[in-house]
């Protein structure tokens, strides 16, 4: 049935509904990105895994820039 009725639509019809589907989804992709980057930011602010992170990082650039001398140049 759908499709007897995708044949009777009008093109300008169906691209304004696609049109609209579109802005729906970017917006609700937007605002989830948005709720789960902020509760990421809380738990990770709750947990303080800041220090274990930046040691873990620094090591990873002692390591790296004793193995390659010539990224220090």
């Amino acid at each position: 049935m759908e499709r007897h009725e995708a044949l009777h639509k009008s093109k300008r019809q169906i691209i304004f509904n696609n049109f609209i589907g579109g802005i729906a989804w970017g917006l609700g992709a937007t605002v989830g990105l948005a709720i789960v980057l902020t509760i990421l930011g809380v738990i990770v602010q709750n947990v303080n895994l800041v220090p274990f992170v930046g040691n873990f990082v620094a090591d990873v650039i002692k390591f790296v820039l004793s193995k390659n001398p010539e990224l220090l140049r």
